[in-house]
């Protein structure tokens, strides 16, 4: 089978363990996450400057935490089990084409934002794309590759999504500086409209190898039926595991979305720094920490998975969870290092869960409701991870002290959240098959 082959077989070809060659395997995974880094990287470039934004439209601190976390619950909920549904049946590299036009445009719309409602709906269009690209590249990437390989394949795409969030910190925060001390206003925008509309063009750029692909042959497909009823009571015979797993997930999704999104604010606000001052060494927190979160997981996972089966596999995610309890208490330490060296460690906990658990999902799950199960954990976990918690931060806050509470009520959040999961994954790790 040639290189070229590996990476353009039409979904009708035989069934059967087809594995890529090495470099057309390599290829496919690099370009799905090229797309899910520059995705990643539109959507975090708005965390740096979400201060002056605020300013500039008005808002108050639920009206961000809206736009923050609502705006991409709401996409999430409403389309990720129809778009699950269609990757397990239909083309899915057309449909990761049409998601990243939509963040690129979602992005490019935030920049000329002039109301809450205006931001609010270009951030909903951005996360629209890349709340629900996830599963289809999952379901892409564990069709290329075998089984006992797929944890670090996805690991590849879990460094994906860390590099763009990194980057759009790092440079975020960089290019603001220079845009915010210019004399002149550049396109006689603000400086936060500006980063927007470049990230929105770089964006836009890095998806074009997209064009490359083709649809992968489908791998280990159960003989059974596959309608939609069918495949939801497919997922529903198996709640054992996947309800304590989606619960851990998403209780760390809760804690990283609210770290994620007031971290700058908290930054500003508690420890008097601006972004060309943090940006920097928050983009190498990111980076740090994704890459070591995406490695050990990526490793653990296919470990656990060799030496207990599903069982194996999520032990490894029981160890990581119990790394973010007392590390969520980052936004109260006394000192910018002891901030920036506790966020660490709960981003990188964090990711290594969320590798685990979408291995799990890849080695647990048949193929035709793999997808499925993948969007349907991303309508959960979006609405209650990006749309509840981060609000939830704000409503504690104003009830015991207004914007100045903020730290302490990220931190109870995050502490809350961590122990849920801990909780949760040693539930699934129970339930979870010895053998895979």
């Amino acid at each position: 089978m040639s290189d070229s082959a590996a990476i353009e077989a039409p979904l009708e070809s035989q069934p059967g363990p087809v594995v890529p060659r090495s470099r057309g395997l390599g290829l496919t995974l690099t370009i799905l996450a090229l797309s899910i880094g520059a995705g990643c990287a539109v959507q975090a470039a708005f965390g740096p400057v979400q201060e002056f934004a605020r300013t500039d439209l008005n808002l108050s601190d639920m009206q961000m935490g809206l736009v923050q976390g609502m705006a991409t619950a709401i996409p999430a909920a409403l389309l990720s089990i129809p778009i699950g549904w269609m990757a397990d049946h239909s083309n899915r590299v057309r449909i990761m084409l049409v998601l990243a036009v939509l963040w690129s445009v979602g992005a490019a719309a935030s920049a000329f934002a002039t109301s809450f409602e205006m931001l609010f709906a270009a951030r909903m269009l951005s996360a629209l794309g890349l709340t629900v690209v996830l599963p289809v590249a999952i379901s892409i990437a564990a069709d290329i590759c075998p089984p006992d390989k797929r944890g670090r394949s996805l690991l590849l795409l879990s460094m994906g999504k860390v590099v763009g969030i990194a980057l759009a910190f790092a440079l975020g925060g960089t290019l603001f500086g220079i845009l915010s001390a210019r004399t002149e206003p550049l396109f006689g925008m603000a400086a936060w409209r500006v980063t927007q509309l470049i990230f929105a063009g770089g964006s836009a750029l890095l998806v074009l190898p997209l064009l490359m692909l083709r649809e992968p042959v489908r791998q280990e497909v159960e003989k059974t039926a596959v309608g939609f009823q069918a495949s939801m009571q497919a997922l529903w015979d198996r709640r054992g595991l996947l309800a304590p797993l989606f619960v851990g997930q998403i209780a760390v999704i809760m804690a990283d979305a609210s770290a994620g999104i007031w971290a700058t604010p908290v930054l500003m606000r508690t420890y008097g720094l601006q972004p060309a001052e943090f940006g920097g060494w928050m983009g190498l927190v990111l980076l740090g920490s994704g890459l070591i979160g995406t490695i050990a997981g990526g490793i653990a996972a296919d470990a656990g998975l060799k030496r207990g089966g599903g069982r194996g596999l999520l032990i490894s995610a029981v160890i990581a969870s119990a790394i973010g309890v007392p590390a969520a208490l980052f936004p109260i330490m006394p000192g910018v290092p002891g901030f920036a060296l506790m966020l660490t460690a709960l981003l990188l906990a964090g990711t290594a869960t969320g590798l685990i658990t979408a291995t799990a999902i890849a080695v647990l799950v048949p193929n035709q409701f793999r997808a499925l199960c993948l969007g349907s954990f991303v309508v959960v976990g979006s609405f209650i991870g990006f749309g509840v918690a981060p609000s939830l931060v704000t409503i504690i806050s104003e009830r015991v002290g207004g914007e100045g509470a903020l730290a302490p009520a990220l931190a109870g959040v995050g502490l809350a959240s961590s122990l849920l999961s801990l909780i949760a994954f040693a539930l699934a790790a129970r339930a979870a098959p010895k053998q895979a």
